[in-house]
């Protein structure tokens, strides 16, 4: 298993490589000069381009070398925790990240938690009434709130629960997974990913009940609530963990449209400013925490699948 891992971090190491590349020259030949986006505040013109003053600022932050060398800095001082300082206010990258980063993971795995304790259920109640009503109405539910955007839900949930119903707070910034403020957030974060795995595990659950061991289990007279869950649900939770490891990565890379909405002060929301403010030393930062955490989830999952299917222990040892 140990090395099965370090397999999978080797793997990793160039592709994060090579996405950082892109993202860094990206930004250091469409970003914007950066000396400049450091003082557009000012109302000088000493910061421009052939100004003795400009060019010391330049020459002091290591901005007039060649690209390559300067993406193997950025990479060597990323390697040792320095994300570098935001061009628009001067604050360590390093500092703010650490500041977002368990925000937009406390996000994801709070609505990871729900669509798993909710959306599993209903896709095996599903199954064990397929073409009946209550499959339908499931289906139905979960297309319609799949169709629904995500800038529409999270307004239309304010409206209802906020105006009309007065029940809930209007929710802005983050104070927690359990403050009443995280409620509406939550939801709008679980219920259209929701609609992937209720279907999945509504399609895993009917597979395995055309299998002949189930037919057996059922011919001893076995109860039919032990029947789904001692021999249908554990092969039915591979392809469920492999759909919500899909969930969990959406989560984490897509929490730029949740974190504006609600004004959660996450990676979203950072890379937001730093598109808006040209600051390619922000969105380097969040890039390479959005790509470590999405890594790590997929290397979780990976994980996952021979403790759910002992069957794969062997053909992973073999693999080794």
């Amino acid at each position: 298993m140990l090395q099965y891992i370090l397999l999978r971090l080797v793997r990793w190491i160039p592709g994060v490589i090579l996405l950082m590349f892109i993202v860094y020259a990206l930004m250091f030949f469409g970003g914007g000069d950066p000396v400049q986006i450091m003082f557009s505040r000012e109302a000088t013109d000493l910061f421009m381009p052939g100004n003795p003053r400009y060019e010391a600022v330049k020459e002091q932050l290591g901005l007039n070398r060649p690209f390559l060398v300067q993406f193997g800095d950025y990479l060597w001082k990323m390697l040792h925790g320095d994300f570098g300082m935001a061009l628009t206010d001067g604050r360590p990258v390093a500092r703010t990240l650490a500041a977002a980063t368990p925000i937009t993971i406390s996000i994801a795995l709070a609505a990871s938690a729900i669509i798993a304790i909710v959306g599993i259920p209903l896709g095996v109640i599903a199954a064990l009434n397929q073409n009946h009503w209550a499959d339908n109405l499931i289906l139905g539910g979960a297309l319609f709130f799949w169709g629904i955007p995500t800038f529409v839900m999270a307004p239309l949930l304010m409206v209802l629960f906020c105006l009309e119903l007065n029940l809930l707070p209007v929710p802005r910034g983050w104070h927690g997974v359990f403050d009443v403020n995280s409620i509406i957030p939550l939801t709008v974060a679980a219920l259209r990913p929701m609609a992937l795995v209720i279907r999945q595990a509504r399609s895993a659950v009917l597979d395995v009940l055309s299998e002949d061991y189930i037919r057996t289990a059922r011919a001893k007279g076995l109860p039919e609530w032990v029947t789904i869950i001692k021999h249908a649900l554990r092969p039915v939770l591979t392809p469920v963990v492999t759909q919500m490891g899909v969930v969990m990565t959406n989560l984490l890379a897509g929490s730029l449209l949740l974190e504006i909405v609600f004004g959660i002060p996450g990676i979203g929301k950072l890379i937001r400013d730093g598109i808006l403010n040209n600051d390619y030393s922000v969105l380097l930062g969040c890039t390479f925490v959005v790509l470590a955490l999405v890594t790590l989830t997929n290397l979780l999952v990976d994980i996952t699948y021979p403790i759910l299917d002992p069957r794969l222990r062997s053909t992973q040892k073999g693999a080794e």
